[in-house]
């Protein structure tokens, strides 16, 4: 009850039926606001209940797609990235209506990919736990899935997202991008709440796996970046010739593009850094701290990688989150209800 509805009681020396009902409404109106607080939140576990079998479904679907093809498993963490940028990790990356003005079509998204697995996964979900499961979840559920089969680290992810109704392109015009400099690199991720460590992890060292498009490479190349190691200049000009098809993928991680490990940083400090934004870090002081972390020879000395990853991906997926009564548990990924 509030210290001005207390003060006018006292005043009066007496409850008018009009205060009482007042005052009721007040405290129940508080403990109903922080009860809805306390239960909407993120939490580990949280279908263990209404679903327990919710995240080794996900993590089967998962499993089958890598052993189809282990780059899949690059492209359900980028999946995952994309859509926490955008409106917050709530799955409106893969809402898709019949014109292509949603989210997933914006420049910064090119080439994602993944909606194939996350939808297989909601669709077995339904099957078993009908309107259990958020999308938002299973997104996030199949990026720590994917880092796993990929011999990265097993993390805890706390659940009880819900999906978001909005999906605009436009609201995707500001994703960070491959040419961006490291002060805007910077700035777009301390917009979500991110540190620079942040930055390097899930930015450059996201790409221990996966590959791009010539068509993200050509630029530095046809520039002639004096950054580029000179011998793997070549190999990046022999795969991406000038004028040749800007379609073609190359490797991320030269050294092992489907193992997650540390190489992406060793390549990054030798200047075999394929995309602009991996290779502009190493020039930034405060950057060039923090990837050398990683490669430090004495052991005591040496930052985990894997495990300061798996705590960057966990605090990048509570970006945004709807959860308690906001949005909604849609019956496919693609579409709201």
């Amino acid at each position: 009850m509030s210290r001005r509805v207390r003060e006018t009681i006292s005043s009066n020396h007496f409850f008018s039926p009009k205060m009482i009902t007042l005052a009721i409404f007040l405290v129940l109106f508080f403990a109903n606001d922080q009860l809805s607080f306390s239960e909407a939140q993120l939490q580990f576990g949280f279908y263990s209940k209404t679903c327990p079998s919710a995240e080794s479904i996900v993590r089967n679907i998962v499993q089958q797609a890598i052993t189809r093809d282990p780059g899949n498993a690059a492209v359900l963490l980028r999946l995952h990235f994309h859509d926490c940028f955008v409106e917050g990790c709530d799955g409106s990356i893969l809402i898709k209506h019949d014109v292509n003005d949603d989210e997933r079509f914006a420049g910064g998204n090119a080439g994602l990919g993944g909606f194939d697995v996350i939808d297989e996964a909601k669709s077995e979900l339904e099957r078993v736990c009908p309107g259990v499961v958020s999308c938002a979840d299973i997104v996030t559920l199949a990026a720590r899935d994917a880092v796993v089969e990929a011999k990265g680290p097993f993390y805890e992810v706390p659940t009880g997202r819900r999906d978001g109704l909005i999906a605009n392109m436009r609201n995707a015009a500001n994703l960070p991008d491959v040419e961006d400099s490291v002060n805007t690199l910077k700035s777009k991720f301390r917009e979500k709440g991110l540190s620079d460590k942040d930055l390097v992890l899930l930015s450059a060292g996201a790409h221990t796996i996966g590959t791009t498009a010539c068509f993200f490479v050509m630029p530095r190349l046809d520039a002639q970046d004096p950054t580029i190691n000179p011998e793997f200049f070549k190999v990046l000009r022999s795969k991406c010739p000038q004028g040749g098809d800007v379609n073609v993928r190359i490797p991320l991680d030269w050294e092992s593009q489907f193992v997650f490990d540390d190489q992406i940083f060793r390549n990054i400090k030798n200047g075999k850094g394929v995309i602009l934004s991996d290779s502009v870090l190493y020039q930034n002081n405060d950057m060039k701290k923090i990837i050398d972390s990683y490669l430090a020879n004495n052991r005591s000395l040496k930052a985990n990688f894997a495990a300061d990853f798996a705590k960057a991906m966990v605090k990048m997926s509570a970006i945004g989150v709807k959860v308690g009564v906001q949005g909604q548990i849609r019956r496919i990924c693609s579409a709201t209800n």
